[in-house]
């Protein structure tokens, strides 16, 4: 009875571990989403700040090529001011690209979602009554010295980007579906719910 009971606690000691990283790697996965979606949308403001500054600037010197004096004095100061402020923005954006960091973020939860689908087949493998546990040990090393490479070279995510990615599995269940959903993308012979 000693023997028997061996491989199974093994066996459930290994899939609680794997179960703990793949529910890392889907929050990872969601936080890299969400942060690249908030550098998006950083990066339409930022541009839609620039086109107005330059909009506003290119009015004031309009203003004093044809203005009368007085009124041409005050545009040319404002129109400094504004300019000033586009310098600074365009500065920044040049140091800080919102568009490139998005697009590693993206990247990065390319590459954990790979991850997290293969994961998701061990645990779905160790379902299996008889099944090899020194290869199932082998596939998740493997899987650690690969996340452990993406992670090396992934962009920082912010507590805001988590936040919404928490808020998403959570309360939205983004990661989520019902059979019914599911079974809408299979044909009618693979259907869950119809049989």
């Amino acid at each position: 009875m000693e023997q028997s009971s061996q491989p199974n606690v093994e066996k459930s000691a290994l899939e609680s571990q794997i179960r703990e990283c793949f529910g890392r790697v889907v929050y990872a996965t969601k936080t890299h989403e969400k942060d690249a979606d908030l550098c998006m949308q950083w990066l339409a403001r930022v541009k839609l700040a620039q086109i107005v500054l330059s909009a506003l600037t290119t009015g004031g010197l309009v203003t004093v090529l044809v203005g009368e004096h007085d009124t041409s004095q005050i545009a040319a100061i404002v129109s400094a001011v504004i300019s000033t402020a586009l310098l600074v923005l365009n500065a920044y954006v040049k140091d800080v690209d919102p568009g490139q960091q998005a697009e590693q973020h993206k990247k990065t939860a390319t590459e954990l979602w790979n991850i997290r689908e293969s994961y998701l087949s061990i645990l779905t493998d160790l379902q299996a009554i008889e099944i090899d546990m020194d290869l199932v040990r082998k596939t998740r090393d493997e899987l650690q010295t690969e996340l452990a490479g993406i992670y090396s070279s992934a962009p920082r995510t912010t507590p805001k980007a988590y936040k919404h990615a928490s808020q998403g599995l959570k309360m939205r269940e983004e990661m989520t579906f019902s059979d019914e959903e599911i079974d809408k993308f299979l044909p009618e012979t693979l259907r869950k719910v119809a049989r």
